[in-house]
């Protein structure tokens, strides 16, 4: 047999916010072993939000070694390796490929505000975010994280070469090559989803050198191999291909649905968010849903979004089910207890806008809480009330998808809330929607990273065959009369939702 065929198992990096999950996959797409290493993310005052590239790149070398050793593999059996990265990042480097910064803002980093105003000083909004779909707050996104460097750190500036995105700074490490890909490049606000390409006049109107932006190869390319100093530090082979990878959202949602027109699944974490993908990026101007350049030229992921949805189910059983232990049995014993409570919660709403609202909520401004409380009341009615809130401000954000795409009849749920059969059968009685959870569940961009892997080697061509690696575990089928009294329940969760916004 020769060499090439015996190369057939594939590295999946998902560099998330939390941490790294690291999984080894056969040449069928399936997994063998994988392991998770989390890192920190430090807020040294208001509005920053960073973290330390070289505790992603640790955790990329150790985990790399856990799955090699744990699965018994050789470094030489790897094919290829391909990442999904959190987006959003700006890690500035000089020509020598340093970082000028120790620490860097992530995604939800937003000191930029003050930059906001120049930037759209000469360019109408409306105008950006037709041309990038970027709906989350402008601040958000790479060149505005830019120009705050350029105002505020302008020696650092001044020393830039390339900014680079998450995964593609754990790219430079392996590879010594500096570039990006669509999808990633489609988060820095000066990507045009229609050219597929960088916008000069976004440049101009930011002040910034267009050049310090990498350049952009497809994903599913490979953009070098594994260098000798990478491959004693991570214990992979030297020489093993890297693929270009892609940004998170674009990872997950192949990996969760492969591509198809109008696959629409929900990310059920911390934050929580439905993404659909279509040839046609959903835009509107009002709702702003975020977009994304897909794996494939010719498709986008579009999402919406509310910002705390596990995190807001974290908080209850922080708060309210103290005497519950502190760990993940704790939300076995909170859904059981949701289970025995009736739909509606006997009259208590939840609002989940605990850490504020998104672009497609009435206001950025909002903050969460519960509603029509009585003496008669349950901890078990707020338990179920949080679940139910969720599921409820999920279905307001869904609207605008629904009004603007055709979305397949079926909604894929990942996530770590997913494992709950309470709420996934709230979720399909408050979407009217089947709900179905599969084996690949929390897996779905280390699936998307490695598909891409696949393809930039040669292993696969094409990503249809990622329907098969699902398997359904379980179908919630809406119940009639649970999807009428949520019915009545969503009007009232909108009125005051609105209400909430306008005195906030």
């Amino acid at each position: 047999m020769s060499p090439r065929f015996l190369k057939m198992k594939i590295i999946a990096y998902d560099l998330g916010t939390g941490g790294i999950k690291t999984v080894l996959f056969d040449e069928n797409g399936k997994s063998i072993t994988g392991t998770f290493i989390p890192y920190a993310t430090f807020y040294p005052q208001s509005k920053h939000h960073e973290q330390r590239p070289q505790d992603w790149w640790d955790a990329v070398c150790q985990s790399t070694q856990t799955v090699l050793n744990k699965s018994k593999s050789s470094p030489h059996d790897i094919a290829c390796v391909a990442l999904s990265g959190h987006s959003l990042v700006v890690a500035p480097l000089n020509k020598s490929g340093e970082l000028l910064t120790e620490h860097v803002p992530i995604w939800s980093d937003t000191r930029a505000g003050d930059c906001a105003g120049d930037f759209f000083a000469n360019l109408p909004y409306e105008d950006w975010y037709m041309t990038t779909g970027n709906g989350d707050p402008a601040e958000c996104y790479s060149i505005l994280k830019l120009m705050w460097i350029k105002k505020h750190l302008p020696e650092v500036y001044q020393n830039i070469d390339k900014v680079l995105g998450s995964k593609d700074y754990i790219n430079y490490k392996l590879t010594g090559i500096k570039c990006t890909d669509p999808s990633y490049a489609s988060g820095f606000g000066v990507f045009n989803l229609h050219r597929w390409a960088y916008e000069d006049r976004f440049f101009e109107a930011a002040g910034i050198d267009k050049q310090v932006f990498p350049t952009i190869f497809p994903s599913d390319t490979i953009i070098g191999q594994v260098t000798r100093e990478a491959a004693t530090a991570t214990g992979l082979a030297e020489g093993t291909p890297v693929a270009c990878g892609a940004v998170d959202n674009t990872c997950m949602a192949l990996g969760a649905r492969g591509l198809g027109e109008g696959r629409v699944y929900t990310s059920l974490g911390s934050s929580s968010w439905i993404a659909v993908t279509s040839t046609t990026p959903v835009l509107d101007t009002k709702t702003r849903p975020f977009i994304f350049a897909h794996a494939k030229k010719g498709y986008y992921t579009s999402g919406v979004s509310i910002f705390s949805a596990g995190s807001s189910f974290r908080w209850v059983r922080d708060h309210i089910c103290r005497d519950m232990a502190p760990d993940e049995s704790a939300y076995e014993q909170m859904t059981r207890i949701a289970g025995k409570v009736p739909v509606g919660s006997h009259g208590v709403l939840f609002n989940p806008s605990l850490a504020g609202g998104s672009a497609q909520e009435p206001g950025p401004d909002m903050r969460g809480g519960f509603f029509g409380l009585s003496l008669a009341n349950t901890r078990e009615d707020l338990i179920r009330a949080t679940m139910e809130g969720i599921a409820m401000a999920l279905k307001e954000v869904l609207e605008t998808l629904i009004s603007k795409v055709a979305l397949e009849t079926n909604m894929l749920i990942c996530g770590g809330g997913s494992k709950s059969k309470v709420w996934r059968q709230i979720f399909a009685d408050v979407y009217n929607q089947n709900i179905i959870k599969t084996n690949i569940d929390q897996d779905a961009a280390a699936v998307g990273a490695a598909a891409l892997a696949a393809n930039a080697c040669g292993i696969r061509n094409g990503y249809q065959y990622i329907d098969r690696l699902h398997v359904m575990e379980s179908m919630e089928r809406p119940i009639q009369e649970n999807v009428e009294k949520y019915e009545k329940h969503q009007r009232l969760f909108h009125a005051w939702a609105e209400a909430i916004h306008k005195n906030t």
